[in-house]
């Protein structure tokens, strides 16, 4: 396929891109970020499994092809991915066909934490879902993740419930909280 980037980094608002410190880019995610540490990233938030490079870019692949639904952002820093975040749009009946956005993966990796970079991923996701016409976003997080996201402007407004099919998707600690 031709795509390389799932959007354009002009749909982030440019003072959220500005903000990043030095050093620091957000972008699309890209084909080539296999390489550069994305799943190493991710590995921070929750198990990934054996995913080769074949299998990432197939996962890219479906992304593209069902274009204006995932919104991968990327934190690059020296090269390597150092922080990640989606925003999947959800197209709905209600609010007159309205999008709402919905908050999944964030994660920075380890040596990172600390400097701010997952409030200004959130600040980048919560512009991207603006400048695509979503009327909210919304994101599920375990009770430990709560104050952070209260300072990224969110609010608790329910109860998360699963039915996990797979039993070993019930230790994962990215659902425990």
């Amino acid at each position: 396929m031709g795509d390389t980037t799932l959007f354009s980094t002009s749909l982030i608002s440019p003072e959220v891109v500005a903000s990043f410190p030095d050093g620091f880019t957000i972008r699309s995610l890209e084909r080539g970020d296999y390489s550069k540490g994305f799943l190493d990233c991710l590995e921070v938030l929750t198990w990934i499994g054996d995913t080769s490079e074949a299998e990432f870019i197939e996962r890219y692949d479906e992304m593209i092809e069902a274009k204006g639904t995932y919104y991968f952002a990327v934190i690059e820093h020296e090269g390597r991915i150092v922080g990640t975040g989606a925003l999947v749009v959800e197209k709905k009946f209600i609010h007159q066909r309205g999008k709402a956005g919905h908050i999944e993966e964030i994660s920075i990796a380890k040596e990172h934490q600390g400097k701010g970079l997952g409030l200004k991923m959130i600040q980048a996701l919560d512009s991207l879902a603006i400048n695509l016409g979503c009327y909210k976003n919304i994101l599920n997080c375990g009770p430990r993740n709560e104050a952070f996201y209260a300072k990224c402007g969110y609010r608790n407004s329910g109860i998360e419930m699963s039915n996990y099919f797979d039993s070993d998707e019930q230790s994962d600690s990215y659902h425990r909280g």
